[in-house]
């Protein structure tokens, strides 16, 4: 084993520093691009989460079926019963349209009663957790 003498450790040290300090491996600069519509499908997402309750509430469904369907049913509904939430509530293989967040079973059948003479098929839910 060979004992490395003084000036030969301090030029040793004096390379290693001088190359560890000009080599790097990553930069300091990130750029991350972002399209436009990946932040409006999340607003449209949290719009979605928070609009579902599925505590002790009564829904009304009024259709089921598949994605394009749903959307026009919920657009339709949206566009005559402005007062009364909807949302589309994806359950395999088949889309829903919910109507309301009612907080009585009587204040949900009144509403089934109005909504039936529109979608004849409506019936009230009430959804588990």
């Amino acid at each position: 084993m060979t004992i490395l003498t003084k000036t030969k450790l301090f030029y040793l040290t004096l390379s290693l520093l001088f190359f560890t300090q000009k080599s790097r491996s990553q930069e300091e600069k990130v750029t991350l691009h972002q399209d436009p519509k990946f932040e409006q499908l999340l607003n449209e997402k949290r719009k979605i989460n928070s609009s579902i309750t599925i505590n002790d509430r009564y829904k009304i469904q009024v259709f089921n079926g598949d994605s394009e369907n749903s959307k026009k049913t919920l657009i339709d509904f949206k566009k005559e019963y402005k007062t009364l939430d909807a949302t589309i509530v994806f359950s395999t293989p088949q889309y829903k349209v919910w109507v309301g967040n009612f907080k009585t079973r009587i204040e949900a059948e009144k509403n089934l009663e109005l909504l039936k003479k529109r979608y004849p098929n409506a019936f009230l839910i009430k959804p588990n957790k």
